[in-house]
């Protein structure tokens, strides 16, 4: 074991993971570079594509004047149009970009893609963007919009009556926030989405289907998607991403930590993660036990009286890790972890020095490894796709 915390300066949390792998690379004998082929040239510059539309939530377009862009919106042509290129990159296209278009089975499928309607002035009134239920509200008869052959009535809409209810109380408190739509790896069930100004609520996505090409297997899932009109849809999964993708998007309801992780303002501080020297046997016995913390002043300072208060279990602690922070609320980062390791917080009443018990709430029972991962998802804002299970000590997806 490494007596030496490891301190990192967060200014940029885009390698972080490298930084947790550096120690144990520099143990390792230095190989010889490997031939950069073809193949890896091509992966490198999908990547790209991929991380381009992670971070605008839309394909980058080959006819803007931004010359990064359009080249990267050539490229990503370029490779649509080669079907051996397509299937060199498949395992690596997490967000579908590369899937064909699906060819609608039936007249209600057609019917589908216009589902939602049009604009109902959220899209065109920015100022509008937190208050959903301020929104103008669409007059239009249903043969107008065609809904009424596109949508049915929901039947148990009660439901789902109290969920959308609960998500305008939400977002009328500042507890969440709309952001813009940021692909399709976020349609989950569960979710939330604002679209041409009607709330809908992922329900459930179904088992997938697979339709034969004469290129290849298409994976296509359809969703049930409620309305808070009281009706719902079942078109697929990509279809309702082509739909985020017209005109200005949509927008994903989240709650407004994961937003506001990022300050605008400087917001200097450590988050830090400690183990316990208690000789205590039921905190001693526990190999993966550590407090996830956050302090506005050095953390070394912070700690120094770790065997007079109950948050520390009344014993020395080690710093195991520090991260320092610019830019970023700590505190919020620091909810954030608990809240992913929600399960595995570890229940204590520690009695003081005034003789009080005091119920500790930051110590958590997740290996080291899964801590760091949990960090990196959280700067890169992937975190919401994830839960901490309990049973395989490790971080799982929650997207269907």
């Amino acid at each position: 074991m490494n007596d030496k915390p490891l301190n990192v300066d967060i200014v940029s949390f885009d390698n972080l993971q490298a930084i947790f792998d550096t120690e144990d690379a520099l143990l390792n004998a230095p190989e010889k570079p490997k031939k950069i082929t073809s193949t890896d040239r091509l992966e490198r510059s999908f990547v790209e594509i991929l991380e381009f539309v992670r971070e605008h939530g839309r394909e980058p377009s080959a006819t803007t004047r931004e010359i990064a862009e359009r080249k990267l919106g050539a490229r990503l042509e370029g490779i649509r149009g080669n079907p051996e290129k397509v299937e060199l990159l498949r395992d690596l296209d997490e967000l579908g970009l590369l899937d064909e278009p699906e060819a609608p089975a039936s007249l209600e499928d057609l019917l589908s893609l216009d589902s939602i309607g049009d604009g109902l002035g959220l899209l065109d009134d920015p100022s509008g963007l937190h208050d959903v239920a301020a929104l103008p509200v669409d007059r239009r008869t249903h043969s107008e919009t065609g809904q009424g052959a596109q949508r049915e009535k929901c039947e148990d809409f009660d439901q789902f009556e109290p969920l959308f209810k609960q998500k305008h109380a939400e977002l009328a408190e500042g507890a969440a926030r709309l952001i813009p739509f940021r692909g399709g790896q976020t349609i989950r069930e569960g979710a939330f989405f604002v679209l041409n100004g009607m709330m809908m609520f992922v329900a459930e996505v179904r088992e997938p289907e697979y339709k034969k090409t004469t290129v290849r297997e298409n994976r296509r899932e359809r969703l049930r998607l409620i309305f808070e009109n009281g009706t719902e849809s079942a078109m697929y999964r990509q279809s309702l991403n082509i739909r985020f993708g017209e005109g200005d998007g949509g927008y994903e309801v989240v709650p407004v930590s994961y937003e506001e992780l990022l300050a605008d303002d400087v917001a200097t501080g450590w988050v830090y993660v400690l183990r316990s020297l208690s000789d205590d046997p039921q905190i001693s016995m526990r190999k993966n036990l550590y407090k996830i913390g956050f302090s506005t002043t050095p953390v070394e300072k912070r700690i120094a009286n770790a065997k007079n208060e109950p948050t520390y279990l009344m014993a020395p602690v080690e710093i195991v890790e520090t991260y320092r922070t610019y830019n970023m609320k700590t505190s919020a980062l620091e909810h954030l972890l608990h809240r992913v390791f929600a399960g595995a917080r570890l229940r204590i009443n520690q009695t003081g020095t005034d003789g009080r018990s005091y119920n500790v709430t930051e110590w958590f029972e997740v290996p080291l490894h899964v801590i760091r991962q949990a960090i990196e998802l959280i700067t890169n804002g992937e975190i919401v796709d994830y839960s901490y299970a309990t049973d395989l000590r490790s971080l799982v997806p929650t997207m269907s």
